[in-house]
């Protein structure tokens, strides 16, 4: 009989805690959760106190099957899954499944994996605590039936398929709202004038600075009267006011600010993050990644204050203890951190590498000196005019944790840049190299990036650390919401130029709206949001889902009855949904008639079809079957204008001819398309079907040819055997065999192929 067996989540932890503990200790995994609610029907018996009934999934029966034999024949086992609410739950439903026993069972967490740890925590376990299994409960029982009776109402009244989540739909909420903002938004431009001043430092040399004036202008008019104005004029300095100022580091990482530093500094998703930082956790590089705390051990902070003074000295070095701020903090765990202070490399992947490269210089910055810089702010005064300019500069005096990080921010992802002044006084002379007038544009609120959702749910209080890449992950699934690039348009703006006594005047252009990986709703998100915050108030209201978490909070602290909380909850939304079911439809809602086509005369309507949102000339009501077309990929039915949407009426169109036949351009099944001589052709993702011209589609005809050709000539032929040929496909090269097809597999040089290689490969590939 074995001494120990101890049951992890994963299989990457169960390797790393069997090197610390020795040969009386077996260490296997459960692969997460064994068990959920039943997937027939609800799951859960409302008329019993909402009674669960769960059922061991399909493909966690195997590893049941081994956990109960080795259970079997242990005298201890030990739960030692996440420290979480999920975890608890895990272990319990491990209790419950494998049929244990309180007497040899023992409860061990730990939020690092290393030897001490470890080995801590065996000499402390506890039981299950039921309180945070019910708090987890509650959340899946909530979440179940919401979404089983949501969506039913979303199928009968919108479109059927459709699904709906407690968090998830607050969360496209967010995200329509913001879009409605943006379409609403009207930008008005204004005119800013920053000048390049000289200044004398006193011995021969000049220093050139920028400074802006301290009034912007509504027009072109106003502007230009400005610069008339300071033709002739003299600039003196006024004033120069030196701040010292200190700037402090950012508190370590929990899981939220890990998400939205690494979106910043890595570019890397939501759910990339959590993916790696579970590695590095299940490797033993980094504490728990999922809390949403700021505390530091006293032994990290020791740690820490060693390892600063060993890299950089005494004076980088100050302790500091952080506590946590954010709204409904769940359990206090640490902030993420390295579980070794003076690790500062580790193996892995360069994607590992980065993360945790992130997480250490956060922590150990976190604990390092403020930086002391100083301001300087400088008023030029303008003759004869009220207005004057401002400059502004900073100076490093000590750079303290800057030596070694700095916080991100979601506008400017660049590390903070130093301006240093030239030295002046109060009444010294200033020249004036240029002065420049620029037209800028006020700007709408930007879109969503998945690290500014979770910000802003965070401080919405809603959902938890565990909940945030998931919920994004769902909304973009279940296609609510978009995750896309946008290339951007160009406008033109004017600029006007004061040099040498003469304003210049010129019409210069940009790029503007260009956004990388933002989230924007499609239009079924923003219709299913519209119904379900007109019929489901309180569901979709975010105070009300905060408290929510807040009521799971009480109930993981033994505060609260699960079954209470859910009963308050259930009554009032089920009585909801009936009256949901009952009233009328809203499928009319979903129509949007933008006015007439000014050639036939008939209604142009944009609606959700089969297929997603498009355009419609005519109702069929004349005779005439009505004209569809598919909206383009980032047109919106709320957005639309009726000359847009004629436009996609205008293919199939004939842009020329090409060897004296027409050439063609349309949108078929499988995208945007040439016809030519009775042959389709692809358009590259970058043309647009609605503006490419001949010249390109000529282009792409001849690249089809050549590659069809290239195609039909063999890599290699057998002069021993001539059925066999290895060839060019659709999908690259293959062997061809007395009529059979043969994929190459991973390793082969196709223009390589022996003829013995062939042979072999079609061996196995009609064995297997």
């Amino acid at each position: 009989m074995q001494e120990n067996l101890v049951i992890v989540e994963s299989p990457a932890k169960a390797k790393t805690i069997e090197k610390f503990l020795g040969k009386d200790f077996v260490v296997k995994s459960s692969f997460g959760h064994i068990r959920d609610l039943s997937k027939k029907e609800l799951g859960i018996d409302i008329q019993n106190g909402f009674l669960p009934h769960y059922e061991v999934s399909p493909d966690k029966k195997k590893t049941v099957a081994e956990l109960e034999k080795l259970a079997q024949n242990v005298r201890t086992i030990w739960l030692a899954s996440d420290e979480d609410r999920e975890g608890e739950a895990i272990a319990w439903h491990l209790f419950q499944v494998l049929g244990l026993k309180d007497e040899n069972t023992k409860r061990i967490v730990f939020h690092e994996i290393t030897k001490n740890a470890i080995l801590n925590a065996i000499q402390n376990p506890r039981k299950i605590d039921l309180n945070l299994v019910n708090a987890q409960q509650a959340r899946r029982i909530l979440d179940r039936l919401v979404g089983f009776e949501l969506s039913p109402v979303l199928w009968k009244k919108i479109k059927p398929s459709l699904s709906a989540g407690r968090v998830q739909s607050v969360a496209v909420r967010l995200i329509v709202e913001r879009e409605r903002e943006i379409m609403s938004f009207r930008t008005s431009p204004y005119f800013r004038i920053v000048a390049d001043f000289i200044a004398d430092d006193g011995e021969k040399q000049k220093s050139v600075f920028k400074a802006e004036l301290n009034k912007r202008f509504p027009n072109e008019d106003e502007a230009l009267l400005m610069l008339e104005r300071c033709r002739m004029a003299t600039f003196t300095v006024e004033r120069v006011e030196k701040k010292p100022s200190k700037r402090s580091p950012a508190a370590p990482f929990t899981t939220s600010t890990l998400q939205q530093e690494a979106s910043r500094k890595l570019g890397m998703s939501v759910s990339q993050t959590m993916t790696l930082a579970q590695r590095l956790y299940e490797a033993g590089y980094i504490t728990y990644m999922r809390t949403d705390s700021v505390n530091l051990s006293g032994q990290a902070i020791d740690a820490a204050k060693k390892q600063i003074v060993a890299m950089f000295g005494e004076e980088y070095s100050e302790v500091r203890n952080y506590k946590t701020k954010t709204k409904g903090a769940q359990e206090a765990h640490e902030a993420i951190r390295p579980s070794y202070m003076d690790r500062t490399k580790i193996e892995g992947t360069p994607a590992e590498q980065k993360l945790y490269d992130l997480i250490w210089k956060r922590t150990i910055a976190s604990q390092m000196a403020a930086a002391k810089t100083e301001k300087t702010v400088v008023d030029i005064a303008i003759s004869d005019a009220e207005e004057y300019f401002v400059a502004t500069g900073e100076t490093v005096l000590f750079d303290g944790f800057l030596k070694l990080y700095s916080e991100s921010s979601e506008d400017d992802s660049s590390e903070n840049e130093e301006v240093l002044l030239p030295v002046m006084n109060p009444g010294d002379l200033l020249g004036c190299k240029s002065m420049t007038a620029m037209q800028r544009f006020t700007q709408a609120p930007p879109r969503f990036s998945e690290a500014s959702l979770v910000k802003r749910l965070e401080e919405l209080g809603i959902g938890r650390p565990s909940t945030y890449a998931p919920t994004i992950s769902t909304i973009i699934t279940r296609g609510y919401v978009v995750k896309e690039n946008r290339e951007g348009i160009k406008r033109e703006y004017v600029q006007l130029k004061l040099e040498k006594g003469e304003i210049s005047r010129k019409i210069l252009s940009e790029n503007v709206g260009k956004e990388k990986n933002k989230l924007s709703p499609t239009d079924i998100g923003m219709l299913v949001t519209d119904y379900l915050d007109q019929q489901f108030t309180e569901v979709m209201d975010y105070n009300f889902t905060a408290m929510v978490e807040k009521e799971f909070d009480e109930i993981a602290e033994g505060k609260k009855s699960w079954q209470e909380m859910i009963q308050k909850f259930y009554g009032k939304f089920h009585a909801e949904v009936d009256q949901a079911l009952e009233s009328q439809p809203v499928k009319s809602s979903q129509i949007h008639q933008l006015g007439n086509d000014p050639v036939s005369g008939k209604p142009v309507f944009v609606k959700i079809g089969r297929f997603g949102p498009v355009a419609q000339i005519g109702t069929g009501e004349d005779g005439d079957k009505p004209r569809f077309a598919s909206l383009k990929k980032g047109q919106l039915i709320a957005s639309i204008t009726l000359e847009e949407a004629l436009d996609l009426f205008t293919l199939p169109r004939t842009i020329g001819t090409f060897e004296d036949k027409e050439v063609v351009i349309g949108v078929g099944k499988f995208g945007p398309y040439v016809r030519h001589d009775g042959k389709f052709v692809s358009l590259a993702k970058t043309d647009d079907p609605y503006t490419v011209e001949l010249d390109r589609a000529i282009e792409l005809i001849k690249e089809k040819r050549e590659k069809d050709a290239k195609a039909k000539v063999p890599i290699c032929v057998y002069p021993e055997d001539a059925s066999v040929q290895v060839l060019n496909g659709r999908y690259g090269p293959y062997i061809a065999c007395d009529g059979k097809n043969y994929r190459i597999p991973k390793g082969y040089e196709p223009e390589k192929l022996t003829l013995e290689q062939c042979r072999e490969i079609m061996e196995k590939a009609k064995n297997k």
